[in-house]
């Protein structure tokens, strides 16, 4: 099994480095993804996709597919790639904690 350690905390994760157990996001996974994508600093727009797709996720037990990003989150697929560089599923999905998502190359 795969860990990262961040401020303390310890995170199991697969080998691409999604996190295994979403029960252990908080804000130390948001950070610790945050400085591997480099992302300056999280704003609300990152929050309220984080929260969006969470939701998504506690809903249908799986994160949402890329096409359907724009639809569950509100925001054009630019928009989310601005936000999260390496794109949706592995960087605002990985960011909110969720397994990759199906079709994520």
């Amino acid at each position: 099994m795969n860990y990262l350690e961040y401020q303390g905390k310890k995170f199991s994760v697969d080998p691409e480095g999604f996190l295994l157990d979403s029960g252990a996001f908080g804000p130390e996974w948001v950070e610790l993804v945050r400085d591997a994508e480099e992302i300056d600093e999280i704003t609300e727009e990152h929050r309220e996709i984080i929260a969006l797709l969470r939701a998504y996720f506690a809903e249908r037990g799986r994160p949402p597919k890329v096409k359907e990003m724009t639809a569950v989150t509100g925001y054009k697929l630019k928009r989310i790639y601005d936000l999260f560089p390496s794109g949706p599923g592995k960087g605002a999905c990985k960011m909110a904690g969720l397994p990759k998502p199906e079709g994520c190359a």
